[in-house]
């Protein structure tokens, strides 16, 4: 594919989701139609993150994958001459898996929501802003200009806001304060470093400040130092590193079901991704000094998160499963950061690998949790267990099944997404880069080995719980199979909650009433199975994301030699 077409195709991704969010919220959306206006919003919603996530399989087959260290589908046009602010944009080997990431999940969410719409507002503004969403998170990954990086950076926290505001469950407002409040003073310091940057080098340019012949080489080591200090606080609230990391668990159990798939999914991985694109090859040593520390928290949120979990899964401990998983993405997300703080070709590569997983894997658990509120009513886990809840196997096993297979895919099993990027982060910490304290760092990597055990020890337990917990009494069960209770009519009303009101048999009347559950429907099967499938096929053929990566990350770590 020519260069004017890659242009055309990524300056695209970034518009579209722009006119689709104005277009939505037009009296009704061109040129669709549907039963009503709300129907209608929706469907424009899938239309538009369709041919957006259309636009990045576009680009990511016309990409030059023969020279993926090399910028490619760029732009550079001078925007603020004064200040040397340019519309730069393009991507290589470490962005593309992530713009690719950002359209795919944003698609399935949007036909998720069209036919599971969260309860709320007007779907007009629910589909513009989930779009407004989208254009933000793509521009994060394809710019290439430090000022047009905050834009887009912060240009993501008001749609997520409001999605958790506005759409979300109980407790929304105090959780959509807090992650507001929190984002926004980390990326307020942030600014701050990406300043201190531009002002001392001379360019706002990414590429040139990447470069050994480019301005870098006038950053001296105090103002790296403050720089990457600045930098790292609001990418590192982002992430989330711990201690930083508070706002994550109220974020997520507040949000609806698509706020928390692309807040796991995509959003957490600016904050990793400007580690790699700013802090790693624009500071290195400011970088090297820090290190240490950053590898540090990150080791003790592998611990944290997995502790927080095993809290909330014993018995007894009232426990909610969405914030189960939202602790769980702090113990993934340090793996991402502690192979970033190796600086090796090894564990960077694993941090991003690490990325794509995450993203794939907690985006299908959210999409299950949602799922099981929809059926039951709650995510607490003692409900699900207890009497009125859950034996997935025997009442949903396609289901149980899936989210078995969700479970054991992020607790890093061997030949699933989730095992290769925590393998090569470990690695990396093994033997990091020259002049860090190799015993800190094995410290680090003991610590995150066991971090893996007590992640195997949770997730079992969920399993265990919510798979296999709570037996269905036999007569109910054998009548809602013969009389088909997954069937697509039934599903929604077991998606709305509807308890089985027949009577029971050969059961005391005072006996807690097992609600009889809808097992997959088939827009469920549309939205999740892209998920399992990438997981799967990234843990088998890791060489396709590795491949991608390997080449850019030497370059970055080479200061582009």
């Amino acid at each position: 594919m020519n260069h004017t077409a890659m242009q055309i195709l990524l300056a695209a991704l970034i518009v579209l989701p722009l006119l689709g969010a104005a277009g939505a919220l037009l009296p009704a959306p061109p040129g669709l139609r549907g039963r009503g206006p709300d129907q209608a919003v929706l469907r424009h919603g899938v239309t538009v993150t369709g041919v957006v996530l259309a636009a990045a399989v576009a680009l990511a087959i016309g990409f030059d994958h023969d020279h993926p260290a090399r910028m490619q589908a760029t732009t550079d046009i001078s925007w603020i001459p004064a200040l040397d602010i340019r519309i730069h944009l393009g991507v290589d080997g470490i962005s593309l898996p992530l713009v690719v990431l950002t359209a795919l999940l944003t698609f399935l969410c949007a036909l998720y929501s069209y036919f599971k719409m969260p309860a709320g507002p007007s779907p007009k503004a629910f589909v513009a802003l989930l779009l407004l969403l989208e254009s933000g998170t793509l521009a994060t990954f394809a710019v290439l200009d430090l000022v047009l990086f905050f834009l887009a950076f912060e240009m993501v926290l008001i749609p997520m806001y409001f999605l958790i505001a506005r759409w979300g469950g109980t407790q929304k407002q105090a959780a959509a304060w807090k992650f507001i409040l929190y984002t926004l003073l980390g990326s307020v310091v942030m600014l701050l470093g990406l300043l201190l940057i531009g002002v001392k080098s001379g360019t706002f340019d990414m590429v040139a400040l990447a470069t050994d012949n480019g301005p870098k080489s006038q950053l001296s080591h105090t103002v790296q130092l403050v720089a990457v200090l600045a930098i790292g606080i609001g990418l590192a609230v982002k992430s989330p590193l711990w201690p930083l990391h508070s706002w994550l668990p109220d974020a997520h159990t507040a949000a609806p079901t698509v706020g928390s798939v692309l807040l796991a999914g995509v959003l957490l991985k600016m904050g990793t991704y400007g580690f790699v694109r700013i802090a790693l090859p624009i500071a290195p040593e400011g970088m090297h000094t820090f290190a240490p520390y950053l590898a540090a928290l990150a080791a003790v949120g592998i611990i944290y998160g997995s502790l927080a979990c095993l809290a909330l899964v014993r018995k007894g401990a009232k426990g909610d499963l969405k914030r189960l998983i939202a602790y769980s993405s702090v113990g993934h997300m340090g793996f991402v950061l502690l192979g970033i703080a190796s600086m090796t070709p090894t564990g960077v590569n694993g941090a991003l690998f690490a990325n794509i997983a995450h993203g794939l894997i907690t985006g299908l658990l959210f999409f299950l949790v949602g799922a099981l509120k929809d059926r039951y009513g709650s995510t607490d886990i003692d409900t699900l267990a207890g009497a009125t809840g859950a034996a997935l196997y025997g009442k949903a096993p396609r289901f149980g099944g899936l989210l078995a297979f969700a479970a054991v895919a992020s607790l890093g099993i061997p030949g699933l997404a989730g095992f290769w990027g925590e393998m090569l982060a470990m690695f990396g910490a093994f033997r990091p880069t020259a002049g860090l304290s190799r015993p800190a760092f094995l410290t680090f990597m003991v610590l995150a080995g066991i971090g893996t055990l007590l992640t195997a020890a949770y997730l079992l337990l969920v399993v265990r719980r919510i798979c296999m917990g709570g037996t269905p009494d036999v007569a109910e069960s054998t009548a809602a199979v013969e009389e088909g209770t997954a069937t697509d009519a039934e599903a929604t009303a077991g998606h709305q909650g509807a308890p089985d009101t027949r009577p029971a048999t050969g059961r005391p009347a005072d006996a807690p009433r097992l609600p009889v559950i809808p097992d997959l429907a088939r827009y469920e099967y549309a939205a999740w199975t892209p998920l399992a499938v990438l997981t799967v096929l990234a843990g088998l053929w890791p060489a396709a994301l590795i491949g991608l990566t390997d080449p850019a990350v030497q370059q970055l770590l080479g200061g582009g030699k």
